[in-house]
């Protein structure tokens, strides 16, 4: 059985609550639990959330030297921020799929430009929680 981490960033702890009209109504909790309950036959779901970029760093070198065979991250505001998450997932060496639930092309501009994605096999934005089902089905395929 695989073993993939999902890390989610700032304020994804509010999920379900924060602006609804863009990221809709579900929990990150009921998210997690229905990804659990999807992948039980094929994959452990390892998942953290934090609102701080040190915590998420700390999380990401920790799973390099565990026995994890991928991540699904999204980093929130930190994607177009944050080199240090960037080198993070890079300096890992694990598979990562960056997901963002909202169409950040459609967006303010300065959302349009990840730092973290091009430290990632692929990017997933706009498809709504169905990317993260995305990004898990992908990691589980290789």
């Amino acid at each position: 059985m695989k073993r993939i981490a999902i890390l989610n960033g700032p304020n994804l702890d509010r999920l379900g609550k924060r602006e609804p009209e863009i990221y809709g109504h579900t929990t990150l909790a009921e998210l997690e639990t229905q990804l659990r309950d999807t992948f039980a036959d094929d994959a452990e779901l390892i998942c953290f959330q934090s609102n701080h970029e040190g915590a998420l760093v700390d999380k990401i070198s920790e799973l390099a030297t565990a026995e994890i065979d991928g991540i699904v991250i999204n980093g929130a505001a930190l994607t177009h921020t944050s080199v240090a998450l960037r080198d993070a997932l890079l300096g890992s060496q694990l598979r990562a799929v960056e997901v963002h639930i909202s169409n950040i092309y459609r967006r303010e501009e300065f959302r349009h430009k990840s730092l973290t994605g091009p430290a990632c096999e692929g990017v997933i934005t706009g498809l709504g929680l169905e990317g993260y089902y995305a990004a898990v089905r992908y990691l589980l395929k290789a």
